[in-house]
């Protein structure tokens, strides 16, 4: 017998299951654990709660640990991913969603174990199977990063 998560009752949220459907990413490297507030080809806001028990942590920094600058655009990308992935029912059997840039990069103020973040992206620009990004990682009211990113859907 399988056993399957609830699907959510509100069409704006997808939950770790349809993340787990929509992107091949996987521990420890899967950096969203659910979406919300999305709308079809527009946006979507990602949810990353962040533990201390994330394997990074164990080198970033011992003693005062703080997440990776880079794995918050990791996952503001994942985030538009699952938005791409949604929006354009991609058949994750057969493509795959690969980030092509990041500009404008910024880091604010650091994410640490106990603090969930929230990832509002939008869709700047759509042409066929390439989306323009922007996207922030907050916590909070306050900015931990933000930037500016692109991905495409690729034949595998």
């Amino acid at each position: 017998m399988t056993r399957k998560a609830p699907v959510a009752d509100n069409p704006t949220e997808i939950d770790i299951t349809e993340v787990l459907a929509r992107i091949p990413h996987r521990y420890p490297f899967l950096l969203v654990d659910r979406c919300e507030e999305y709308k079809i080809s527009e946006s979507i806001v990602g949810i990353k709660c962040v533990t201390v028990n994330e394997p990074y942590f164990q080198g970033h920094f011992p003693g005062y640990p703080v997440m990776p600058g880079v794995l918050l655009i990791e996952a503001m990308a994942q985030t538009g991913a699952v938005l791409m992935s949604k929006s354009l029912e991609v058949d994750v059997g057969g493509k795959a969603i690969f980030f092509m840039s990041a500009d404008n990069c910024r880091f604010r103020a650091p994410v640490r174990p106990g603090d969930v973040i929230r990832m509002p992206v939008r869709v700047v620009r759509h042409r066929g199977d390439v989306f323009k990004f922007a996207g922030q990682a907050l916590v909070g009211d306050k900015v931990a990063a933000e930037c500016e990113f692109a991905a495409m859907v690729v034949e595998t």
